[in-house]
């Protein structure tokens, strides 16, 4: 027990004598830190007055402060940014579901602006934008050397009214204008559908809204299949979806885990961080899972989609997702305003940050382009496809019943159902086979 003690006090009587040595120096360099900070803002204050008395036309005072804060969290990262008061209150909007506008998530990249994702069902989406285009010009009037705020301040305008934004896509040899009409634009967090005897669950966003919109709308299709049985498998299309609130992130992933790390978030201090894990309980009761990614897919998508592929409960499928592995954290100001910070970065169950790298699939299938030409070409080859049964005075088969020839005849309607929703949407079809495919093995045990 001395030993202990004399040991400890030696180290508490080493420490004091490290401290008292280096007091000193530390405190100067403080001082100095700190004169230099005080500098800056009397730097500040001189640039201020300098625009306010000598500037060519007289500036409102408050938007010059406003242009300087938002200029201060903009030099952090893209996502970092200052709210006025019409913007704090628009965000509120957002995560309720419904707001005007063009239906477009997006982020600035070599100072133009980029499309993160349209939204479904918007304008936006009905001219044909795409995740991915870069915009240019609004109205005629270029936004590079603008802030993504003020860009996106251009966009706006009454519910009704039309734009007219120039777009460079990848692939394009030229940049081409898209007209737009804005309207008003009413989030459907979730809409479900059955395909065969897959569930197709496609989440648009993480708003307020997502997790009840899942969870009734699952249950709703496995009802209307006659129960689980005849469910084959889920699919979770986060394609385009540019994110949202974590919690909902995590809600979604908590629906399909029944254990283990959903995911992690990591600020500077690491005392801060925090980490997020599954509660007992699978909507989906064990059924295999696909999920639908592409480079539309952000933020809150991220979360959902490593999540299932680290704990093996899901088959990522698609493209590479975004890449948006930080974490904002939106804080009230004085006069109504807010700040979004970015404060930390968020990690997958396996301890993977995304940031800049996103979701890689376990199964990559590109979308195909459509060729409107090619289309048209084939209908008319299809014009003139004839069978056997189509000629006059053909033999009957007379090695089937009447029941046996509706049933293929009801495979067969089930199979080009399939063939022309690859033509539709082929990713999502590619994904139905893979449950299908599955559900052919039957069970592991």
């Amino acid at each position: 027990m001395k030993k202990f003690v004399m040991a400890a006090l030696a180290g508490t009587l080493a420490s004091v004598v490290a401290t008292t040595q280096f007091v000193g120096p530390l405190l100067a360099q403080e001082d100095t830190r700190s004169l230099t900070v005080y500098e800056q803002l009397d730097l500040f204050g001189d640039i201020f007055e300098r625009i306010r008395a000598q500037y060519v036309e007289e500036v409102d005072e408050r938007d010059l402060i406003e242009a300087a804060i938002n200029g201060m969290l903009t030099s952090l990262d893209p996502h970092s940014s200052y709210l006025p008061p019409d913007d704090a209150e628009d965000m509120r909007v957002q995560t309720r579901g419904e707001f005007g506008g063009l239906g477009i998530e997006v982020t600035q990249e070599d100072g133009f602006v980029k499309v993160v994702s349209p939204i479904d069902d918007t304008p936006a989406m009905e001219a044909g934008i795409e995740a991915g285009d870069f915009i240019t010009h609004v109205d005629g009037e270029s936004v590079l050397g603008l802030t993504l705020n003020e860009a996106v301040e251009m966009m706006r305008g009454p519910v009704g009214s039309e734009i007219l934004i120039t777009v460079v896509r990848e692939g394009e040899e030229e940049p081409f204008d898209v007209e737009i009409v804005r309207d008003t634009i009413k989030l459907t967090a979730v809409r479900s559908r059955t395909e065969g005897e897959t569930v197709v669950l496609r989440v648009t966003t993480f708003n307020d809204q997502t997790y009840p919109n899942l969870a009734d709308g699952l249950a709703e299709q496995v009802e209307a299949a006659g129960g689980m049985d005849n469910v084959n498998g889920f699919v979770l299309d986060l394609r385009n979806n540019p994110g949202g609130l974590l919690t909902q992130a995590i809600r979604v992933s908590d629906a399909f885990l029944d254990a283990g790390e959903i995911v992690s978030t990591r600020g500077r201090d690491p005392a801060d961080g925090d980490r997020y894990n599954a509660v007992p309980g699978d909507l989906a009761e064990g059924k295999p899972i696909v999920v639908l990614i592409n480079g539309g897919s952000a933020s809150a998508s991220e979360i959902v989609a490593g999540a299932l592929q680290d704990h093996r409960r899901a088959i990522v499928v698609g493209t590479k997702s975004f890449g948006k592995g930080s974490v904002q954290t939106v804080m009230p100001l004085r006069g109504e305003g807010a700040m979004r910070l970015t404060t930390a970065r968020y990690y997958t169950p396996s301890g993977r940050s995304i940031q800049a790298l996103g979701v890689s699939p376990d199964i990559v299938v590109e979308q195909p382009r459509r060729d409107p030409e090619a289309e048209e070409d084939e209908e008319e080859t299809n014009i003139f496809s004839r069978t056997e049964a189509d000629l006059r005075g053909s033999l009957d088969n007379d090695s089937l019943t009447e029941e046996e020839i509706e049933q293929i005849e009801a495979d067969r309607a089930k199979a080009e159902a399939a063939a022309a929703l690859r033509e539709e949407d082929y990713q999502l079809a590619y994904a139905i086979d893979i449950l299908k495919g599955l559900s052919a093995l039957g069970p592991n045990d």
